[in-house]
C-alpha cells in the first residue's frame, strides 16, 4: 500500500519513512508501546496520518497489536534474527542468479559504492544511510525479477535486515559485510554465471549470520527478549 498525502500536507511516504527509520535505530524501541497520540506527537503529523501507517506497519508485523487499545513495537529477538537469514538464504541466491541477465551492472555498481566506508562507524546518519543503501541494492535487484510479490517480500525481509543490521552497527562500529564481498558477487553478477552468483551471496549472508550472532554472543545478548543497541533506552 502507497500512502500519497497526509492531512496536514505532509507527504505521507516521508512519514511512514520516518518512522520506519526510527523502528531500525530504536527510536522506536523493540516492545515500545505506540499510539496516534504518540507518533503525531513524535512526527508531527495528522492522527489520520499516524492511524494509516500503524495500521499499515501492523500488517506488515512491525508494530504488534496486543488488544483493541494497545499496540507495540514488534519484538526484535534472537528467532527473528535466524529466521530472517534463513528466509534471505533461501531467496537470495536465487533472486540474483534470476536477474543477473536483466540487471543494469552500472547501476548496482554505484549502489555499491554508496555501501562502501572506510574507518569505523559512529554516526548514526552515516550508519543509517549505508544500510538503507545496501538495502536499495537488494530491491533494485529483486525488482529485475518482475515478480511484483516476490519484489514486496524481499523489501518486507530487507526493513527487518536494517533492524538487524543496526543493531550490529552499534556494536562492532562497522557493517557486517564488505565492499570487496560485494564486489565479488557483482563480478559473478557481471558474468551471468547463475552458481558462482548462488555461491557469492550465499557466502555474503552466511558471513553476515555469523558476525552477528557473534556480536550478539559478545554483548551478552543471546538470551533477550528484546536486542537492544548500546546506549538505547
Amino acid at each position: 500500500m502507497t500512502m500519497k498525502k497526509a492531512q496536514n500536507g505532509i507527504d505521507a511516504d516521508d512519514a511512514y519513512n520516518e518512522i520506519m527509520d526510527a523502528i531500525v535505530t530504536q527510536r522506536l524501541a523493540p516492545s515500545q508501546k505506540v499510539s496516534e497520540n504518540i507518533l503525531t506527537d513524535m512526527f508531527d503529523m495528522s492522527r489520520t496520518t499516524a492511524r494509516n501507517i500503524m495500521e499499515q506497519l501492523t500488517a506488515q508485523q512491525f508494530l504488534v497489536s496486543i488488544s483493541p487499545r494497545v499496540t507495540r513495537v514488534a519484538p526484535l529477538t534472537l528467532l527473528d534474527v535466524k529466521q530472517n537469514f534463513a528466509m534471505r538464504k533461501m531467496l537470495q541466491p536465487d533472486i540474483f542468479a534470476m536477474a543477473a541477465s536483466q540487471v543494469n551492472y552500472n547501476d548496482i555498481v554505484s549502489l555499491n559504492d554508496a555501501i562502501f566506508h572506510k574507518g569505523p562507524i559512529k554516526d548514526d546518519r552515516v550508519a543509517l544511510k549505508l544500510l538503507k543503501a545496501n538495502k536499495r541494492f537488494n530491491v533494485l535487484v529483486a525488482q529485475q525479477t518482475k515478480y511484483p510479490l516476490l519484489s514486496h517480500w524481499v523489501r518486507q525481509l530487507e526493513d527487518t535486515t536494517l533492524r538487524i543490521y543496526w543493531l550490529y552497527v552499534k556494536m562492532m562500529h562497522v557493517l557486517p559485510y564488505t565492499w570487496e564481498h560485494q564486489r565479488d558477487l557483482l563480478d559473478a553478477v557481471k558474468s551471468d554465471h547463475s552458481e558462482d552468483i548462488r555461491v557469492q551471496t550465499h557466502k555474503i549472508l552466511s558471513l553476515c549470520e555469523e558476525r552477528v550472532l557473534n556480536a550478539l554472543f559478545l554483548h551478552d545478548q543471546l538470551n533477550s527478549q528484546d536486542l537492544r543497541a548500546p546506549g538505547s533506552a
